[in-house]
């Protein structure tokens, strides 16, 4: 690939598709929702919402680009088990859609270990060469990665591993213009105070931080509430959302605020 100017750039970027997360408000957080082309971590503790903003972006990507999908299909990579085909059935319902339809568009696979998740990966790219797709969901993407190498004795091989799967990730985004979205678990900061607002960073240290265009932070709030903050993008500000997950439906109560207001 050859240089280009930066109006050529600017350009392309007119090309891109963002997928609507199912709430005005949270869509408004993003400037229209998970950019296509690119690779967005979410990161969070347990029960913040991470696998159901999956579960809706498998079913969002399929509408049509005026209702804020890209016509297409989605990947599923699990590799905690978490993936739940009733609750495409719900969602889908909720758009409006066919749930049968739905769920003939979503390619699932069940990742058992690393070197599993790897190949899978290699599979996915066999099968976007065959059809049309819009969306890779990875949950979650350093699981694996976080039980088979265990101890600061296999930390540099981990990384190094990590790092290689996030680059054919990152190939694959720009290759086929699909929106990756992987999720990311956290650990305790001991660096971090016990009082702090947050005393938890997300795993894989800058191999992760510098592969994801964009980072979302998910943590919990009051009762059923729950807060996602733009944590780095090179193009969004640093802004809170707070969203609630219903029982049937992800439903998003969203007051954006900067953080400026928040200080």
């Amino acid at each position: 690939m050859d240089f280009k100017t930066a109006a050529d750039a600017l350009e392309d970027r007119k090309s891109i598709v963002t997928l609507t997360t199912g709430s005005t408000e949270l869509d408004k957080l993003l400037e229209g929702g998970i950019e296509t082309g690119s690779l967005t971590e979410v990161f969070g503790e347990f029960r913040t919402g991470k696998t159901q903003l999956c579960h809706t972006l498998c079913v969002t990507c399929q509408m049509s680009i005026t209702d804020g999908g890209a016509e297409g299909k989605a990947i599923y990579l699990d590799t905690e088990g978490t993936f739940r085909p009733a609750r495409l059935q719900e969602i889908a319902t909720r758009f409006g859609m066919d749930p049968a339809v739905a769920l003939e568009n979503v390619a699932y696979a069940r990742a058992h270990n690393s070197e599993h998740q790897m190949e899978l990966l290699k599979m996915a790219a066999a099968i976007m060469a065959q059809d049309r797709y819009a969306l890779i969901v990875v949950d979650s993407a350093t699981a694996l990665f976080r039980t088979d190498y265990v101890g600061r004795g296999e930390l540099s091989e981990r990384q190094m591993q990590m790092a290689q799967f996030l680059r054919q990730l990152t190939r694959l985004a720009e290759e086929f213009g699909v929106a990756v979205f992987i999720t990311n678990q956290v650990v305790a900061n001991p660096d971090g105070m016990s009082f702090a607002k947050d005393s938890t960073k997300p795993i894989g240290g800058n191999i992760i931080a510098h592969a994801s265009t964009t980072r979302l932070r998910l943590r919990k709030g009051r009762g059923e509430n729950r807060i996602c903050t733009v944590f780095d993008s090179p193009t969004l500000p640093e802004a809170d959302c707070q969203f609630a997950v219903g029982p049937q439906v992800c439903v998003f109560v969203c007051l954006c605020l900067l953080l400026c207001l928040l200080n």
